[in-house]
């Protein structure tokens, strides 16, 4: 507003200086060529402000000046001499105004580019093909502390650091070559010395031919978003050490608490084929549900870290829904009656095939069962029902307990979650057993919900798995069984915890096996030489001599090449089953083992021992 104003006073001052111009020429030029000083008036009027300021000018110009210099004076006319004048005057004005607003138009881009150029945040500079400073606006001053007075007409290279003059010369070349420079970042330095850290965008700047003559470019200071990005990877590195810590503690606590299970469950074997009936069976049933849950416990923690970590990798086949779920509610069954729970299984007639790692869907289905026979009292009832939906099978598991409420519905999956436990009921666990299923579930190409009208009104949970259509393929043959020998094998159990190995061993002999025991390495290599084992279930975890060096030096005698070797250990990551996979191991088996298995797995022995 104050600009127009000024150009409007500027204007009639002007407009009053041309008659006074007339004035004093009218001695000399009498009554001819009244309006011609008016000109410069109209002239200034259009620069100084655009046409209407120049419109005033031509408006009182030519009043002022008919007036006072047009023959009969003193009066205004307006007769056929008069309005030819008039006609040539706003003519000639009119062509001033048009010039002069097509000058300003012109001049308009230029200052206008100007304008967003000084008034910019970021350092915009241009130089000329061999690097010399054209320009230098008032954010370059800022960001790099010379005036532009100092900066002009010197070399590019006072801002660039010695030890990174190269890169003035890359740049140059790539601009000649017409290429452009996009946010390249680098370093420059400061008058006073500092160091930055900036952002640069170089683009070549083209004369009429089309020649690059020069370049402009535009500096962003990213010193403060450098140093959050360091702020940001110190604090994942730190975080990447902590999920390290973490993972490696899980590994330790594992191990640490597989070495007392072994034994343990080694005990309770021998006290089961004692013989012993009556009021010992319960104690035995309990204790073996106790063992079993400590058992998944720490199963549940190994196996969060590695889905978390990718590290697990499922062994697919053609499997059958109807023995998994078998397999899972056999585990959990004697949990659901010690409660006094019902336990029921509805199965569809037809069998379902799934293409799927049966154990691990084994281990889904009864952590499912475990959290249903947790949170259901006395009493109540939990429901297992399969249902084929087209492609897909749905498996529910329904219970009668405690319920979830509304709000939670979407987080029991979330790790180490667990429902709000009403009064002073405790119902253990880690957390982390819905977790698992999910996780599993997914890896299955399949998802699992959880469903509950809210607090005291049951669960129930409802996992999909697409179903496998293909035909099992068969060559017309019956898979053979391998039968179970019953020729006594000579064993040799390595172990630092002597419970662990006495226990172990006595349970070999009660199967009617041969067993020695070895509690070190070096005595362990030395026993192997002489007894000649046909089986070692040999620890890795033992100090001074581990088991790996110890299955390396058995496996580097002649006697020793051809000899079962177990990896009977608390480690049990994937990490760990390829290093005794490398230096010679048959199995891997993780403690606490089922003495079951470990059997069937001596009956088997005869044949040629494949790694897993």
């Amino acid at each position: 507003m104050r600009r127009t104003v000024v150009a409007y006073g500027l204007t009639l001052l002007a407009v009053g200086l041309a008659v006074l111009l007339r004035w004093l020429l009218d001695p000399i030029m009498g009554d001819s060529l009244a309006l011609v000083t008016l000109y410069g008036a109209v002239a200034f009027g259009v620069w100084i402000g655009g046409y209407r300021p120049a419109l005033v000018a031509i408006v009182l110009g030519y009043l002022a000046c008919s007036y006072l210099f047009i023959a009969p004076r003193g009066t205004f006319v307006f007769n056929a001499p008069a309005l030819v004048g008039l006609a040539a005057y706003l003519f000639t004005c009119a062509i001033i105004v048009g010039f002069g607003e097509a000058k300003r138009a012109s001049q308009r881009p230029s200052s206008l580019l100007a304008s967003i150029v000084e008034s910019s945040d970021d350092a915009i500079v241009s130089k000329t093909a061999d690097g010399m400073i054209q320009s230098w606006n008032a954010a370059a001053e800022r960001l790099f502390g010379y005036s532009a007075a100092e900066a002009i007409g010197r070399p590019i290279t006072i801002i660039i650091p010695s030890d990174r003059q190269n890169e003035e010369k890359e740049i140059l070349r790539r601009i000649r070559a017409g290429e452009r420079v996009d946010h390249f970042e680098t370093v420059r330095v400061r008058k006073n010395g500092e160091q930055i850290q900036i952002s640069l965008t170089v683009s070549p700047v083209l004369d009429e031919s089309g020649q690059v003559v020069g370049a402009s470019k535009i500096a962003r200071d990213i010193s403060e978003r450098k140093k959050a990005e360091e702020r940001i990877h110190g604090l994942l590195a730190e975080l990447q050490q902590a999920d390290r810590r973490k993972d490696e503690f899980l590994a330790l606590l594992s191990h640490e608490l597989r070495g007392p299970l072994a034994p343990l469950r080694n005990t309770l074997e021998i006290i089961k084929r004692s013989g012993q009936s009556g009021e010992t069976d319960q104690a035995h049933e309990t204790m073996e549900r106790q063992l079993a849950q400590l058992v998944r416990l720490v199963d549940d923690l190994l196996d969060v870290s590695r889905i978390t970590h990718n590290k697990i990798a499922l062994v697919r086949d053609r499997a059958d829904l109807a023995e998994i779920i078998g397999q899972a509610v056999e585990a959990w069954k004697p949990l659901a009656e010690s409660q006094n729970q019902c336990l029921s299984v509805s199965l569809p007639p037809r069998p379902i095939s799934l293409n799927a790692d049966a154990a691990r869907l084994v281990q889904v289905f009864g952590n499912l069962l475990n959290n249903a026979c947790k949170y259901t009292p006395a009493g109540g009832s939990i429901a297992v029902t399969v249902e084929q939906a087209g492609s897909e099978v749905l498996v529910k598991v329904k219970d009668t307990g405690m319920g979830i409420p509304s709000d939670r519905l979407a987080s029991v999956f979330d790790m180490f979650t667990q429902v709000e436990r009403t009064g002073e009921a405790s119902h253990g666990g880690l957390g982390l057993g819905l977790t698992l299923v999910k996780r599993l579930v997914e890896m299955h190409e399949g998802g699992v919900t959880a469903n509950s009208e809210g607090p005291g009104k049951g669960s129930e949970f409802v996992v999909r798995l697409p179903i496998m259509n293909a035909p099992q393929p068969s060559n017309g043959a019956t898979p053979q069984q391998v039968p179970a020998t019953t020729k006594p094998r000579r064993v040799l159990v390595v172990d630092d915890n002597t419970d662990a190995a006495s226990s172990l061993a006595m349970l070999l002999k009660i199967s009617g096996n041969e067993a020695h025991t070895a509690n070190e390495g070096l005595q362990a290599i030395e026993v192997a030489e002489t007894i000649r084992p046909d089986v070692v279930l040999l620890d890795i975890g033992m100090p001074n001599l581990d088991g790996l060096e110890v299955c390396r030096r058995i496996r580097a005698q002649p006697w020793g090449r051809e000899m079962l070797i177990i990896a009977l250990t608390g480690w049990g990551q994937e990490e760990d089953r390829r290093k005794s996979k490398d230096v010679g191991f048959d199995y891997h088996l993780v403690k606490p083992v089922d003495f079951p298995t470990l059997v069937r797995l001596l009956a088997e022995s005869g044949n040629e021992a494949v790694g897993r």
